[in-house]
């Protein structure tokens, strides 16, 4: 027996009754691996890697994390990938946690979904919204995205049976060159389903492959990035309703954020990888960054050290200069994870999420054309616009 998990049957485990640090929401990447090839991903491994598949972790590695996270109070989990149901053993994984009284976000294409796995989740419910990204409407978009014949069919059969059974889930959508004229008729069928209460979200400005592994597939990323003009007209087809959230969020959040790289909420919970690697967020795999969970414990990491990781402080003068100053960071993207998947440092300002981020505070008349975040004194006076500039 480990000496951090006391181990218990999973119908006499109660949530939080460990002393200590606390765990909110735990992200768990199953596997690296996927059954799609998405022209965008910035994880994705072959479906049969076996190289990547010998070093996953087993089952017994995830239900003694779970279980651990249980005794730390985690309510949630997320399971991501990669296709998280390409793993053999989802349906025990899944099981543990639920047993645990721990709640599941599931991440999924849908194109794994079975009669059995949707009868699975029918009989014992997630408790989460189950999230399914959607590559296109018809196969030739679908499948310009995915790069998998039949993999159309099998995510609509998916969708199907989950509707079948009432299982919830919403959607969302990569928006890229081969569907971007399908948004409207995206949108229409997204309507339709009955858990959908707000308009689907629109993935735009992609991630690179935050392992660093592969530069020929980061510039064809770079590439499908909409411009921040393109990516601010889709954010107002929400109208009014953009305005008055933005606004609501600019009050509370907007400001300088300091020399101190996290700021964002990271290490309140944290994501495990495929292999056990523990890190204060899922963008972030500097190495140095993360734990190994197959050598120490959740608890282990939350205490020692991921206090010691989030207490860095900015070092780049150009950093220094510019992002420690701008009162517009609450909305950049702009942070260690973004930095170190970009650049290979934790704090080198990304220039595409500068653009973005000021093109969008012009929209909304937080500033001038000929300003700049960091330059502005009187940030306190500024507020949403009722018409945004153009």
């Amino acid at each position: 027996m480990s000496k951090y998990v006391q181990r218990v049957p999973p119908h006499e485990f109660k949530i939080g009754t460990s002393k200590g640090p606390r765990l909110g929401r735990l992200d768990i990447e199953l596997t690296e691996r996927c059954n799609n090839d998405c022209i965008h991903c910035c994880i994705n491994l072959p479906a049969g890697d076996r190289q990547a598949m010998a070093r996953e972790l087993p089952t017994a590695e995830w239900k003694r994390i779970l279980t651990e996270a249980a005794a730390l109070g985690c309510l949630e989990v997320r399971y991501t990938g990669g296709e998280p149901l390409l793993r053999e053993d989802f349906e025990e994984i899944y099981l543990f946690a639920r047993r645990l009284g721990i709640k599941v976000l599931l991440f999924t294409n849908a194109r794994l979904i079975t009669p059995r796995l949707a009868d699975l989740l029918a009989r014992i419910p997630p408790r989460v919204l189950i999230e399914i990204t959607v590559y296109g409407m018809r196969a030739e978009s679908y499948e310009a995205v995915s790069r998998v014949p039949g993999s159309y069919a099998q995510f609509r059969l998916g969708v199907e049976l989950l509707l079948d059974r009432n299982v919830p889930f919403i959607v969302k959508q990569a928006l890229l060159p081969p569907n971007r004229h399908e948004m409207e008729e995206f949108e229409g069928w997204a309507a339709t389903i009955p858990w959908m209460q707000e308009p689907p979200g629109y993935s735009m400005f992609f991630d690179l492959r935050n392992r660093r592994d592969n530069p020929a597939k980061n510039d064809a990323i770079r590439a499908l990035r909409l411009s921040p003009e393109e990516g601010i007209a889709i954010e107002e087809r929400r109208g009014p309703r953009r305005l008055k959230e933005m606004d609501q969020f600019c009050r509370k959040f907007l400001g300088p954020p300091g020399d101190k790289l996290f700021g964002c909420g990271a290490g309140a919970g944290g994501c495990v990888d495929a292999y056990g690697r523990f890190q204060p967020c899922m963008g972030l795999r500097a190495p140095e960054f993360s734990y190994d969970l197959r050598a120490g414990s959740l608890r282990e990491a939350l205490a020692d050290f991921f206090p010691r990781v989030l207490a860095v402080k900015a070092a780049n003068p150009d950093y220094l200069t510019r992002c420690v100053r701008c009162f517009l960071k609450s909305l950049c993207e702009q942070c260690p994870a973004k930095s170190w998947t970009e650049t290979g440092t934790l704090d080198t300002p990304v220039e595409h999420l500068c653009k973005v981020a000021h093109a969008q505070a012009r929209d909304l008349g937080l500033i001038g054309s000929d300003e700049q975040g960091w330059t502005v004194r009187d940030w306190k006076s500024r507020q949403v616009k009722e018409s945004p500039q153009g």
